[in-house]
């Protein structure tokens, strides 16, 4: 099976990594697994003052911080993790990548906001569902 792991480097990604280690099915060597970390894009005026480079440099910077212990821990587990980093709005890069990878499964952790903070502040794991055709895994 091919999976996608969406990562933030909170506390839910590490649930959603506990969750996978303890379950034997979801976590071995007959899957191929890619982590996959998007960064919001920063304002066009900020990315015109510090320029390409810099700019291209700040996301792979933020990308390998999360990213980082994601491998370390697919590692110490005899998994060979494939990352990627991108840009954009969260929810709907999640999906786009899924879909067009041709990935069996997202899995992902969700922060457990009720109805009034999804609401409020939206929710990442509501718009990969929006947008989405690829089963969905969601630990909360």
């Amino acid at each position: 099976m091919n999976i996608l792991l969406a990562v933030d480097g909170s506390p839910y990604t590490k649930k959603m990594l506990a969750y996978l280690a303890a379950h034997d099915e979801m976590l071995g060597s007959s899957h191929a697994y890619t982590a996959i970390t998007v960064q919001p894009p920063l304002p066009p005026r900020v990315r015109a003052a510090l320029g390409k480079e810099t700019v291209d440099g700040y996301y792979a910077d933020s990308g390998e911080k999360v990213l980082s212990p994601v491998v370390k821990f697919m590692a110490r587990h005899g998994v060979d993790l494939k990352t990627v980093t991108k840009v954009g709005t969260a929810g709907e890069t999640i999906a786009k990548t899924a879909e067009t990878g041709r990935y069996d499964l997202i899995v992902m952790g969700t922060h457990g906001h009720g109805s009034l903070g999804k609401l409020v502040m939206g929710s990442v794991s509501t718009q990969v569902l929006a947008h989405c055709t690829v089963p969905v895994l969601l630990v909360r």
